[in-house]
């Protein structure tokens, strides 16, 4: 069979007894009104009465015809080219594949994925039945397919939250327009990507996942839980053992763009978000998130890699937890001065007050190197340092200009990327050329900066593709 239809079996056959009925009603009235007119007409005033009925319903046919026009059968979009629907997808609303052939279809034809770019934007629209039909009807005049919706209820109004896939040539500022014109006001768009496809409810489960395997892993989740933010962990003691006062209820805070956290390990957790406050419902999976964590306790991955250094001797790579304390106190005991103080930046003396920090899986990553004695030689860590992330590294003076840096550095940075890191940065001496040298070592772009004496070296992570390593995989020398 064809989907064609010859012409001749498209015609509408002709049937003889519909013109008999027209002709057979057409006397019938002729008849009635012929009757009507001669008693009326021999009254008093019949004439006058005949035209006043005329008038009445020449004016009540020309009201019936302006209503019609004007309510059922209102001219189509601008940009409708008559497509007729598909019959796969029906008249009603839908989603997939059938809700972007019929926002599409206002263009003509659906653009190709070449042709289209992906955004999510947050509007606030009035608590009112059809507020939201409004700006649908808008995105879906400007050929934009909605992917996802969320709406967070609020005293006074409501918050949607939209994943849109949007023809290329629409620009953001037009697209941000056209929804405040709809009645949508606080609107906030910014480009995505594939993985914000997944919905929430998948999302949300695979960071608890991954936050419940490592407690380095809650700050990482709760940033791309609620996007584009700023994380600071605020102990309750300080480096330098002095009470700092961070505290927060145990039930949270909720401040617009500001929510404050009760931190598991003490302290508070402070997450901020410039010019786009947080709803209920981000403040309920964060806190959501926070229990988790407190709930399970300190844990690290366990798990180890042995590699064999250029001289070859077997060196192991693992990762650091609190309980590594002690060794990592002795190891510092057995560094010289200037390798601390290149280290730390600071009095040597001071040194052993940053290993709880630096050994807290709530402040980021940190690599342990021991030999095959058990021996704490190398330390690398990979700090979360509100959004941005810094590496630094400490090698025993006798372990030195073997590769162990290097490797511990490459190492940091799969893990950064792996995290969705968008550049890493040291923060060292010009003298520190071990450090230097490791940083170059990466094949990455590198941007330089000095301030008050120190050497400040940040890399790109994502400018240039980089082959992300597994933490623990065994790379033989």
């Amino acid at each position: 069979m064809t989907d064609t239809t010859p012409e001749k079996s498209a015609r509408r056959p002709h049937h003889w007894r519909r013109d008999v009925t027209e002709l057979a009603a057409l006397f019938t009235a002729v008849a009635v009104a012929d009757a009507v007119a001669n008693l009326i007409g021999h009254q008093p005033g019949g004439p006058y009465l005949l035209i006043v009925s005329a008038l009445a319903l020449a004016v009540t046919a020309g009201f019936h015809t302006w209503w019609a026009r004007r309510h059922s059968h209102a001219p189509p979009p601008r940009d409708d080219t008559g497509t007729a629907p598909d019959p796969g997808t029906g008249s009603g609303t839908g989603s997939g594949t059938g809700a972007a052939a019929r926002t599409a279809a206002g263009a003509g034809a659906a653009p190709s994925a070449k042709d289209t770019v992906l955004w999510q934007m947050r509007t606030t629209v009035r608590d009112a039945p059809g507020s939201l039909a409004v700006v649908c009807g808008a995105l879906a005049r400007h050929g934009v397919d909605i992917l996802t919706l969320q709406t967070h209820p609020l005293g006074r109004g409501t918050v949607d939250e939209f994943l849109l896939r949007a023809p290329a040539r629409l620009p953001a500022r037009e697209l941000s327009r056209a929804v405040s014109a709809a009645g949508g006001g606080s609107t906030w768009i910014e480009r995505a990507d594939t993985h914000d496809l997944v919905d929430a409810p998948t999302r949300v489960l695979g960071l608890a996942t991954r936050t419940a395997l490592d407690a380095a892993e809650l700050p990482l989740a709760l940033r791309q839980l609620l996007g584009r933010c700023t994380i600071h962990s605020l102990p309750a003691v300080s480096v330098t053992g002095r009470e700092t006062g961070a505290s927060a209820p145990v039930e949270g805070v909720l401040e617009a763009t500001v929510m404050r956290l009760r931190d598991p390990s003490g302290g508070a957790l402070t997450i901020e978000r410039p010019h786009l406050p947080f709803t209920p419902t981000e403040f309920a999976r964060a806190r959501a998130l926070v229990e988790l964590d407190a709930r399970l306790g300190p844990r690290v991955p366990r798990g180890a890699q042995v590699l064999t250094l250029p001289e070859g001797n077997e060196i192991t790579v693992r990762r650091a937890d609190p309980d590594d304390l002690p060794a990592a106190r002795a190891m510092h005991g057995r560094c010289s001065e200037r390798t601390l103080r290149l280290r730390y930046h600071g009095p040597v003396l001071d040194a052993d007050r940053y290993l709880d920090h630096l050994l807290g899986p709530r402040f980021g990553r940190t690599l342990a190197v021991q030999t095959a004695s058990g021996r704490l030689v190398a330390l690398g860590h990979l700090l979360w340092d509100g959004d941005e992330t810094e590496v630094a590294l400490l090698v025993e003076d006798d372990w030195q200009r073997r590769g162990i840096g290097s490797e511990l550095l490459r190492r940091l940075v799969a893990l950064a990327i792996e995290a969705g890191c968008e550049s890493v940065y040291a923060v060292t001496q010009a003298s520190n050329t071990g450090m230097v040298a490791a940083m170059r070592s990466l094949a990455l772009p590198l941007d330089y900066q000095i301030e008050e004496g120190t050497l400040v070296i940040t890399a790109r992570l994502d400018a240039t593709p980089v082959r992300s390593l597994p933490p623990y995989e065994q790379v033989g020398r």
